[in-house]
Order: structure tokens, then C-alpha cells, then sequence
């Protein structure tokens, strides 16, 4: 099994930093994980802003040359895991920007005249680890589930990720938020995975 960790977080002094060596160190203890490839897009200076006008078309994005190294680590993954806070109740914006341009038609997704599109990323899993400050209660009964609906629904199912595994903590800037418990969950999760 081949694993892209998307971590989108601009603290390396941050718990979501935290829990993303937890996702390296479980996962170089897995006999099952072949390869592992993490791609910061806050280090890297990911440009999340979505941008069209006469040289650059919506309908181009599934070839613009400026991702095509994102497009490759999507294609080589079988399992991608997003490491992130949740911020206004939902993931920070770099993340959607990612999203927006990489999720785009003719590579994640094709449209065939049908109320839904064919997802071309059928096949793949994901894993998302996310972390708030609020409950862990506060989105599914605040927000009516946005979040995981969000992610699940809108998003990775709409291109063909139908499994998608989620570890969402709440109340992580408390210090009775059980972080150790917490991180050491991640680590056995990924150590153990099978696929």
C-alpha cells in the first residue's frame, strides 16, 4: 500500500503536527504501508487560490503543468490521509483551494450527462484526522455533521472515494483533551491497517 499524508497546518509546533508523525511513525511500523509520501502544503507554499481568465480555463485544469507532481502523488496513492484542524467548522481554507484545483474534471471526475459524474479516483481510500478545539459533540449536533458531510459526500465520494475512515477530536486546547490517548489511537491505527 502506497500513502500520501496531506497535512495542512502553517505550525510544526501544532498537535495537528503532532498527529502527523504519529500517521509517519505507525505507518513505517506497518509491514502493509510500501511507501509514504507527505506533502505540506503550507511548506511547500501551495497557491490555493483559484484562478481563470483568458489564458488559464476551468476546462484545463485537469492538465495545467503546475500541478501535474499533485496529480502524480494523487494517481501513485492507494490511501490519502488529510491531517488538519477545523476551523469555523470546516478544514482551513488551503486545504479547499487543494481541493478546488485538484479535483478537477477529467482527472478526479468525469461528467457523462447523469445526475451524478463518474468519479475517476475509484479504488482509493482515505483517512481524515482533524482536530478542534470545540466538542468533539459540536459539529454533529451544532452543525448538523457539515463537516463529515463535507468531506465524505462532497467531496471524495463525488470522485469515487468511497471508504473513508475519520478521527475527529474535540476539545484539544483543553488539557483534560486526553492528547496522548488521542495520538497513540493514530499510531495503532496506522501500525495495524491492512488496506
Amino acid at each position: 500500500m502506497k500513502v500520501l499524508v496531506i497535512y495542512t497546518h502553517p505550525n510544526h509546533r501544532s498537535l495537528s503536527y503532532a498527529f502527523l508523525q504519529k500517521v509517519i511513525q505507525g505507518s513505517s511500523e506497518n509491514k502493509n504501508i510500501a511507501e509514504i509520501q507527505v506533502l505540506d502544503l503550507y511548506e511547500e507554499g501551495f497557491d490555493p487560490v483559484l484562478v481563470f481568465n483568458e489564458n488559464k480555463r476551468r476546462r484545463d485544469m485537469h492538465i495545467d503543468p503546475k500541478l501535474e507532481k499533485h496529480r502524480e502523488q494523487i494517481r501513485w496513492a492507494d490511501k490519502i490521509v488529510f491531517v488538519y484542524p477545523i476551523w469555523w467548522g470546516r478544514p482551513p481554507a488551503m486545504l479547499l483551494g487543494y481541493f478546488d484545483q485538484m479535483f478537477a474534471s477529467n482527472f478526479a471526475y468525469r461528467d457523462h450527462g447523469g445526475l451524478l459524474p463518474e468519479g475517476l479516483l475509484k479504488g482509493k481510500s482515505a483517512v481524515c484526522i482533524s482536530t478542534m478545539k470545540g466538542p468533539a459533540f459540536y459539529p454533529l449536533y451544532w452543525l448538523g455533521n457539515a463537516h463529515k458531510i463535507l468531506m465524505r459526500k462532497a467531496l471524495l465520494q463525488y470522485v469515487g472515494i468511497r471508504k473513508v475512515k475519520f478521527f475527529e477530536f474535540g476539545s484539544m486546547e483543553s488539557p483534560k483533551g486526553k492528547h496522548e490517548k488521542k495520538l497513540n489511537q493514530v499510531f495503532q491505527y496506522f501500525k495495524a491497517i491492512a488496506q
